[in-house]
């Protein structure tokens, strides 16, 4: 079309890793012009080269600067001068004085070459289950045997030669931190310790199985093997130019990650491709993100992100250290980590978080640029984030969504609610806050730190918002010890407890400026928590792992022991008589985007009697954190009942009324409030509802082969009668292409976008196509597609 331009954005990855795909070719249809044109730089990258003995951090002249993690062939380090002979270049040998000498120099054995067996469809990787992992290197999981192959200058004899390995990680390695480990060869390999032993001969050549216990550190190793002989001469030492990773193992029931159902393991370790919910609990939106914890370059960003956060290398062989600094380590307050969030609405010098639909790129990036926090994020993208940070390290993880999720500023274990003396809203007080919905995670592992019983899943949290020990962390903390009550467990249990279980406690003002308790909603919070279900794209509700059936007695009893740990141990009033209800509901799945909202609010006398009521409504446009923008829509409603009465208000929002005070997620909050004139009961009710966002439709066109060229229609309608500003769609699909942003520019009200990808499968089985559209003026908008690819 004249005047169209088009932009397709593809990263700063590619062509910096080799395979790169070839770039994406764009067809673009569309009824209104735009222009837009953004051009990135690249990014320099350095490393750290690994040295057997010590692992020196690079300094700039005024801060640390923590290297990047790579598994490559690193370069043999030059030895410093020992009694040890380090193979390489044959060194220059002393003429033999004597016959002995001679004879001693002709039976030296040394090592030739070092195999590590790291083929990806290997013995190795395939027993281990490391086989989707991108590359050739050997990645292993702990407390399972390996196998690797040596090459000697002349056949192993167990009587005249000595032969054991050394692994290294960490700046500092030592034995008696698990960080330098001494491997002997041993006849018989034991469980739950370093060994090796001989399994294969084969000339010169010699397999070696090797047995690692279920404790060890996880991360990067450096391998050397030393070789001497029994007549105590002068031993020769061997660096491997690959290096080892060892991973978390729960495949291995010594492993405190150990799951054991096979099932859960291929979903929450295996499965690089998930689900996140949003909304509010009656319009829960669903939408798929690529974890892509075995793709290109991920294992080397999980292991830089460790590296960075200087949590010193013995400590990575807790599962609870790991989690915590995972935690920390994936926003980037206070200690630069991986994600800046913003709640703000401006998000025009970074991405939107509504934009993101991978982990992939923000990882990659992260890692490219040494360490510079990517901008921007909010919940869901913390977690999906840290779902791909763990199942890549071998911990299993989920993504989990609270809806009604509460945020206890001051440790009281309740959701407090002030009104004036007239009932309105008290804004400044009200400083706790209901988010419409929370993402966070579950981890599972055993809690050898805990009493019995709290072990399983785990909750932990890496959006910012309160500190834990001084920094903003969360977890992990036993789903188990959330449920029942017991928030004196650690980590940050009071915390998650209130998150999903705190009572909503409304205050009133009195005329001597004190407060009063006026009313209890002990439903408040804590609402439909949902996760991916096993082996299916379908919805699996968890509330029940988290609490107790709302209202029953055990429920009660674990918000009362809960209760007695926080800051208003003595909040609860006896309970009142109450018998007008007040409710509200939508038609359903609720109002959408660009149409008038309309909602039913259902008043019911229960009693015998008249009874007469005035309700206040407040509707507020609301980021779905809760914290609320503005008033937008204020009215007093006189209501009269008859005996036993029910009545609908419908109360409408128009469309002129909302169209420019919308914040991210489209969320408003409509407080009712008011008193029964007869028996002086509080009426109190606060909903929160969500304007719908229409889907992008993605249609596959062609065969889907790897290596043969195929295409994907992507198409948009625009709900609202005005432009969109700046329309950038973003695409990416796991073996199917790299993620990039195609620019769109304005989108007229009402018109409709198709856009055509041309892109060549690289992985066959089951695929998701996955996009995103985002603009200022509407977000959560995306679509997917399932591609199944076959062999060529």
């Amino acid at each position: 079309m004249p005047g169209e331009r088009l932009t397709v954005r593809s990263g700063a990855d590619v062509g910096r890793f080799p395979g790169a795909a070839p770039p994406t070719r764009v067809e673009l249809s569309i009824q209104k012009d735009g222009e837009k044109d953004q051009n990135e730089g690249g990014c320099r990258s350095w490393f750290r080269k690994i040295c057997p003995c010590c692992c020196k951090r690079q300094n700039s002249t005024s801060y640390d600067v923590t290297d990047k993690v790579e598994l490559v062939k690193v370069p043999t380090p030059t030895p410093t001068p020992t009694p040890a002979a380090v193979i390489g270049p044959e060194p220059t040998k002393p003429k033999a004085e004597n016959g002995e000498a001679k004879e001693m120099e002709e039976m030296k054995l040394l090592v030739n070459s070092v195999d590590l067996l790291s083929s990806k469809k290997g013995q190795n990787r395939v027993e281990h289950h490391t086989d989707m992992f991108h590359g050739e290197n050997l990645i292993i999981r702990r407390g399972q045997t390996f196998q690797i192959e040596l090459e000697l200058n002349r056949p192993f004899n167990s009587d005249t030669h000595k032969l054991h390995l050394d692994l290294r990680t960490g700046p500092l390695p030592m034995v008696s931190k698990g960080t330098h480990v001494i491997i002997p060869l041993v006849d018989h390999l034991e469980d739950e310790r370093w060994e090796a032993k001989i399994v294969e001969h084969n000339g010169n050549k010699i397999k070696l199985s090797v047995n690692s216990p279920a404790t060890s550190v996880i991360g990067l190793y450096g391998l050397t093997v030393t070789t001497s002989s029994t007549k105590g001469d002068a031993a020769a030492t061997y660096n491997s130019s690959k290096n080892i990773v060892i991973l978390f193992n729960p495949w291995c029931e010594e492993d405190t990650v150990f799951m054991d159902n096979d099932e859960e393991r291929k979903e929450y370790v295996l499965n690089d491709i998930g689900r996140l919910y949003y909304g509010t609990e009656k319009q829960i939106g669903a939408r798929t993100w690529n974890y892509g914890q075995f793709h290109e370059g991920i294992l080397e960003a999980c292991l830089f992100i460790l590296e960075k956060s200087d949590m010193p290398a013995s400590g990575r062989g807790d599962p609870v250290n790991v989690v915590r600094v995972v935690s920390a380590m994936i926003n980037a307050q206070d200690d630069l980590g991986v994600l800046v969030g913003n709640w703000s609405g401006d998000y025009s010098d970074g991405v939107s978080p509504a934009a993101w639909s991978s982990s992939v790129e923000i990882l990659r990036k992260y890692h490219a640029t040494d360490g510079t926090p990517v901008s921007y994020g909010q919940c869901w993208v913390f977690s999906g984030i840290t779902t791909t940070v763990l199942r890549c390290l071998g911990v299993p993880a989920r993504s989990v969504t609270n809806f009604q999720s509460a945020h206890d500023t001051d440790v009281s274990l309740t959701t407090d609610v002030y009104f004036d003396e007239n009932m309105e809203p008290i804004d400044y007080l009200n400083s706790d806050s209901v988010w419409n919905f929370h993402v966070w995670n579950d981890c599972w592992m055993a809690r050898p730190d805990l009493p019995a019983g709290n072990g399983g899943w785990q909750a932990v949290d890496s959006t910012p918002q309160e500190t834990s020990q001084g920094t903003f962390r969360c977890g992990p903390a036993s789903v188990n010890a959330i449920r029942s009550g017991q928030v004196y467990h650690k980590h940050d249990t009071p915390f998650v407890f209130a998150e999903v279980n705190s009572d909503k406690i409304y205050w009133q003002r009195n005329l001597d400026t004190t407060f009063s308790q006026i009313y209890s909603e002990k439903k408040a919070v804590g609402h439909c928590i949902s996760t991916k279900a096993v082996g299916s794209d379908e919805r699996a509700d968890i509330t029940h792992l988290y609490k107790h059936h709302e209202g029953s007695e055990e429920e009660r009893i674990a918000v009362e022991t809960a209760s007695r740990y926080g800051s208003k141990p003595d909040v609860y009033s006896s309970p009142m008589a109450e018998d007008v209800s007040v409710e509200v509901k939508m038609d359903g799945e609720g109002p959408k985007m660009g149409a008038d909202a309309k909602l039913k609010i259902v008043v019911k006398n229960q009693s015998s009697q008249p009874r007469r009521a005035t309700l206040h409504s407040q509707v507020a446009v609301m980021y779905y954190t809760g914290v609320l923008k503005g008033t937008i829509k204020k009215e007093q409603m006189p209501v009269e009942l008859s005996p036993h009465e029910e009545k609908v208000i419908e109360l409408v929002l128009p469309y002129q009324q909302y169209q420019n005070e919308l914040v991210d997620q489209a969320a408003l909050m409509l407080t009712l409030s008011g008193r029964v004139s007869e028996t002086q009961q509080v009426l109190a009710n606060q909903t929160s509802f969500r304007l719908r966002t229409p889907d992008l439709t993605i249609t596959p066109l062609g065969d889907a082969v790897v290596g043969k060229e195929m295409a994907a229609k992507i198409t948009f309608t625009n709900p609202l009668p005005r432009m969109l500003k700046g329309v950038v769609f973003r695409v990416e699909g796991l073996g199917l292409q790299r993620g990039h942003e195609v620019v769109v520019g304005d989108v007229g009200g009402l018109s409709t976008v198709t856009l055509t990808e041309h892109f060549i499968p690289t992985q066959p089985g089951p695929r998701k196509l996955v996009a995103s559209l985002d603009c200022k003026q509407l977000s959560q908008v995306h679509g997917v597609a399932d591609i199944i690819v076959h062999e060529h």
